[in-house]
C-alpha cells in the first residue's frame, strides 16, 4: 500500500501545477489588496494571489476522485487497492467531513482575498470548522486530542477545548507565515511529508493519503511561488494548507495500536509530534504575536516583523532567509517522525533537542538585532 500512496504525490503535484497555471493566466488582475488601517506590506507587485486555489485543487479533487472509485468502481480497482474498498468506506464520515471543511475555509480564505474581513470576524469563521470537527457535524463520530486522557484529566471538556484551539493555532500558523515567497508551502510540504512518514510507518492508509495528496499539492504550486514569484497563495491556500495539517495530525493515531492492530513503540509523549514537527511556524506566530502586544498593536493584524523578516533585517537574503525556515523545519520535522517510536529517554532528548533549537534561534535574534535593538523595537517598514 506504501507505493500507491506515494504514488498520489505526484498526482496532486500535476493537479496542482495546471490549475495554478490556469489560474494564474485568468487571475492576473486578482492582486493582493491594500493594507488595511494599522496594517503593514510590503510594496505591492502586481502579482495575482490566486495561487491557493491550485494547491486546494490538487488535495480536495483527488480525495473527492479516490472516494468515487472506491464506492463504484472498487471492481476496476488493482487487487492491491481493491482489498482496501471497506476500509476505505469506513472513513467516508470523515473523509467527506474534512473536504466541506476544507471547502469552507477556501472559500472564506478566496473572500478576505477579494474584500479583506476584520480580524475578529474572521478569527470567528474560523472556528466553526473545528467545532465541526470535535462534534462530528452530528453526522460522523467526532475527534478530539486527548480523547484517551478524557477519563482522568478534566474530561470530556478539556479535550474539545484543545482540540479547537490546536485548530485555530495550526491554521494562523501557516497564514501567519506566508509572508515569504516560498515559505508558507515549503514549510507545510515538510511538515507533510514527516507526518506523511509517520503516518506510513503505522500504516494509518487513509491519514497518509492525504498527507501524500498535500505534499503533492505544494510541491506542484512551488514553481510558481519560489523566489520571484509569479502567483502567491493567498488566504484560499494558506488556510487551507493549516487547517489539512491540523485535520490530520489530529486524525493521527500517535500511541496504542495502530488502525491495523499493529503496537506502537512509544508512550503517552507520542501526541507531542506536531508541536515538534510543527515548532518553527509555531515559534513565528507566538513570537510575532508577543513582539506586537509589547508594541500596544493587535496581534491579529499583519505586518513585517515575521521570523522571515527578521532574518533579512539580519542582513539575509530573502531566498536565503525562505532556505533557512526550510532547513530549520526540516531539523524539527525529523525528531518528530520518530517521536512516537521512542522510548522515553529517548523522546526526552528529541524534546530537548527541539526546545534548544529554538531557544537558539532566540538568542540569536535577540543578541544580532540591528543596533543592540531587541526584535520587537524593528521597524515595521520594508527597506
Amino acid at each position: 500500500m506504501i507505493w500507491p500512496i506515494l504514488g498520489l504525490i505526484p498526482v496532486a503535484a500535476l493537479i496542482a501545477a495546471v490549475v495554478t497555471a490556469i489560474a494564474l493566466r485568468a487571475g492576473r488582475r486578482a492582486v493582493d489588496t491594500a493594507p488595511r488601517d494599522g496594517q503593514f506590506k510590503e510594496a505591492a507587485r502586481g502579482i495575482p494571489n490566486t495561487g491557493g486555489i491550485g494547491i486546494f485543487a490538487g488535495l480536495w479533487l483527488p480525495l473527492i476522485a479516490a472516494l468515487a472509485a472506491f464506492w463504484h468502481g472498487a471492481d476496476l480497482l488493482p487487487d492491491d487497492l481493491r482489498v482496501h474498498a471497506e476500509g476505505v468506506r469506513t472513513k467516508t464520515g470523515p473523509a467527506v467531513l474534512m473536504l466541506a471543511c476544507l471547502a469552507l475555509v477556501h472559500v472564506l480564505g478566496l473572500i478576505d482575498d477579494r474584500r479583506p474581513l476584520g480580524p475578529l470576524l474572521k478569527l470567528v469563521v474560523m472556528v466553526v470548522p473545528p467545532v465541526l470537527v470535535v462534534t462530528g457535524a452530528g453526522v460522523v463520530e467526532g475527534t478530539r486530542l486527548l480523547e484517551l486522557a478524557d477519563a482522568h484529566v478534566g474530561g470530556a471538556w478539556l479535550s474539545v477545548l484543545v482540540t479547537v484551539l490546536w485548530f485555530v493555532a495550526v491554521t494562523n500558523a501557516m497564514n501567519f507565515i506566508d509572508n515569504m515567497d516560498g515559505l508558507s508551502a515549503g514549510v507545510a510540504a515538510i511538515c507533510a511529508a514527516a507526518f506523511l512518514g509517520a503516518a506510513l510507518l503505522s500504516q494509518q492508509w487513509f491519514v497518509a493519503s492525504a498527507l501524500a495528496l498535500l505534499v503533492g499539492a505544494c510541491l506542484g504550486y512551488l514553481p510558481f511561488n519560489f523566489p520571484g514569484a509569479r502567483i502567491f497563495m493567498g488566504d484560499g491556500g494558506s488556510l487551507v494548507l493549516g487547517f489539512a495539517l491540523a485535520y490530520l495530525t489530529v486524525r493521527t493515531t500517535y500511541i496504542g495500536e495502530s488502525p491495523t492492530g499493529e503496537p506502537l513503540a512509544g508512550g503517552w509523549y507520542g501526541v507531542l509530534m506536531p508541536l515538534v514537527v510543527l515548532a518553527v511556524p509555531l515559534y513565528d506566530m507566538v513570537s510575532v504575536t508577543l513582539i506586537r502586544l509589547r508594541q500596544g498593536r493587535s496581534p491579529m493584524v499583519g505586518d513585517l516583523q515575521h521570523l522571515s523578516h527578521r532574518l533579512v533585517k539580519r542582513g539575509f537574503g530573502k531566498t536565503t532567509a525562505v532556505l533557512v525556515i526550510w532547513g530549520l523545519t526540516g531539523a524539527t520535522a525529523l525528531a518528530g517522525v520518530a517521536l512516537p517510536r521512542l522510548e522515553a529517554w529517548q523522546a526526552t532528548l528529541a524534546g530537548v533537542q527541539t526546545l534548544l533549537l529554538l531557544g537558539v534561534i532566540a538568542l540569536l535574534e535577540y543578541s544580532s538585532s540591528p543596533a543592540g535593538a531587541r526584535p520587537d523595537s524593528l521597524s515595521l517598514h520594508p527597506r
